[in-house]
């Protein structure tokens, strides 16, 4: 005897898995953990200050 399928569902189901196979894409390419976001600022303001330290002060 032959499953009986509600269409209705089977169509939100298969728009949820195309939508959660899009999101996954957009992780991937967008996404960046907050650890890695938190040490490049870090690492920026590091930097910025290693250049700051060695200006020669003006005197004018």
């Amino acid at each position: 005897m032959a499953k009986i399928v509600n269409l209705r569902q089977a169509r939100k189901a298969r728009v949820r898995a195309e939508r959660e196979k899009e999101a996954e894409a957009n992780r991937l390419k967008f996404g960046r953990p907050k650890s890695e976001t938190e040490r490049e600022r870090l690492e920026e303001a590091r930097a910025k200050n290693a250049h700051e330290g060695h200006k020669l002060d003006e005197e004018t």
